[in-house]
């Protein structure tokens, strides 16, 4: 695709073309290819070599290593070319290198000559915005992964024996799983996992890629990448939620798009803290066998003028590379606080980062799978919740009795306890009020109780537990009917009625 799209604009003679990848080894190929088929001369710079002609290598022209002297060679030069300089965003920060390009773009207007240039930065200087044409180089589709892993497979044979376990089920899933990594990325995690298997290449490589992504989504700084391992199983009740969340566990499937069924684009979960929205999150990633990321939004946000913006721009170029993934926006509206006073506060910022993600939300095409979640309900632009950006809004409430019974199983155990030695009817009954999160600080204050008794936790451990506790719900009364109320005309259930 790409090649095709850089074919038609050195064609139409674009004087200055701008290609963004970090993949240049893979880049440069795709345009050694492309010099060929228009049977121009192709000239590649960097300011370490000078010019080199990649059909005579060894002779390298080291007295162009200065980018003046190398735009004046290229404006001088009377040959149809096609002009390579790599990573020459370092000298657009000279007035005169920037002068100087603007001057070989007019001229390379009437010739023959292109110059594209290449990096994995894209910073273009105001004076040259005009005259610069973006080209994005995209990361290899499932077809080149899978050509990429056959190299890898021939090339270890070829230093070692080593053994193929993977069948044609298990190869596609490992070719999906590279995909958002380069290709060098890609043949590296499968030669780790080679290495790992002690010459072995199965199923369990699928863990190195994505050992693989976690790395790239440390350096990015913007997101934090989640291992869970909780599971759909160990949520307490939301069984609308679930069964909701189960009918989609095939979604990024080719199996789906095949019988017409778009990719979800996400949920909004409101409602009562500590009733299981962050434990949702993290759930739904391992059930489906996704990457899970969080999104911290202030994180976003920067003392410089347009940083924010590109944070965002950023964060969305991680999550997408490395897409299908969940990707999990916490307390979204203290995120978004204070938007309809940007233009006060800080210049607007929080309002043009706000509007820039809530567009994505509407139009992205990626396979990311946005779970926001919100307690404050007031505090939501009213923008977030408008029907498009999110697949559904579900209202999380208090859990109700059989509810919690089901949450006072899955902590006792989590705790190594046997449920059937609990009375566990009365305790739900003796916890109304309280949060799934509430009942599991009872479990753990009851163990701290029998712990220092040095006897067996009891269930009396755990009524004294409850008498003592002042559940949130009795707090935050009038907050929590207030959420309900809006629950009511705005809001799926979760649970199917509210308590």
């Amino acid at each position: 695709m790409m090649k095709q799209e850089l074919d038609i604009y050195i064609r139409a003679r674009y004087p200055l073309l701008w290609l963004v990848t970090p993949e240049e080894e893979r880049a440069l190929k795709e345009i050694e290819a492309l010099a060929q088929d228009q049977r121009k001369r192709l000239l590649i710079w960097s300011a370490t070599t000078g010019v080199i002609n990649p059909a005579t290598p060894a002779r390298a022209d080291a007295t162009k290593r200065d980018p003046l002297a190398l735009l004046a060679t290229i404006l001088d030069d009377t040959e149809a070319c096609i002009w390579v300089l790599r990573d020459f965003h370092p000298f657009l920060k000279e007035p005169t290198v920037v002068r100087r390009l603007r001057e070989v773009a007019f001229g390379l207007r009437a010739s023959n000559k292109t110059v594209i240039l290449l990096g994995a930065v894209l910073r273009i200087p105001p004076e040259l915005e005009k005259e610069v044409t973006v080209i994005d180089f995209a990361l290899p589709n499932a077809e080149q992964l899978n050509q990429a892993l056959t190299a890898v497979i021939e090339s270890t044979q070829r230093n070692g024996k080593i053994e193929i376990a993977l069948d044609k089920r298990q190869r596609t899933r490992l070719v999906q799983a590279c995909l958002g990594l380069t290709e060098n990325e890609a043949s590296d995690a499968i030669a780790k996992a080679i290495v790992q298997a002690r010459g072995r290449l199965d199923g369990d490589a699928v863990e190195a890629v994505t050992a693989e992504k976690q790395q790239i989504i440390r350096k990015s700084g913007l997101l934090e990448f989640y291992a869970s391992e909780e599971r759909l199983t160990n949520v307490g009740g939301l069984d609308t939620l679930k069964d909701w969340l189960r009918k989609r566990v095939r979604a990024f499937s080719d199996e789906a798009r095949a019988f017409g069924l778009p990719e979800p684009k996400g949920i909004l979960l409101v409602g009562v803290q500590g009733c299981g929205k962050s434990l949702v999150a993290k759930a739904v990633a391992n059930s489906w066998r996704l990457p899970l990321l969080r999104l911290d939004v202030g994180r976003l946000f920067s003392s410089l003028v347009g940083s924010s913006e590109e944070n965002l721009r950023n964060a969305i170029k991680v999550a997408e590379s490395i897409a299908p993934v969940v990707l999990w926006v916490d307390e979204i509206e203290k995120g978004f606080a204070g938007v309809g006073s940007s233009n006060i506060s800080d210049a607007g910022t929080a309002a043009r980062v706000f509007g820039s993600f809530i567009t994505w939300l509407q139009e992205k095409k990626a396979p990311v799978f946005v779970i926001a979640t919100a307690n404050q309900v007031h505090h939501l632009p009213p923008e977030l919740v408008r029907k498009g950006r999110f697949d559904e809004i579900f209202f999380v409430d208090l859990p109700a009795t059989a509810e919690r019974a089901e949450i006072w199983k899955i902590h006792l155990l989590r705790r190594n306890r046997d449920p059937g030695q609990f009375n566990v009817q009365a305790l739900a009954m003796a916890s109304d009020g309280l949060s799934g999160a509430e009942v599991e600080q009872a479990v753990i204050a009851g163990l701290y109780e029998a712990f220092d008794k040095n006897r067996p936790l009891t269930e009396s451990d755990l009524l004294e537990v409850l008498h003592e506790t002042v559940p949130l719900s009795q707090m935050m009364a009038e907050e929590i009917e207030e959420l309900r109320s809006w629950a009511r005309q705005r809001a799926r259930l979760a649970s199917g009625k509210i308590a």
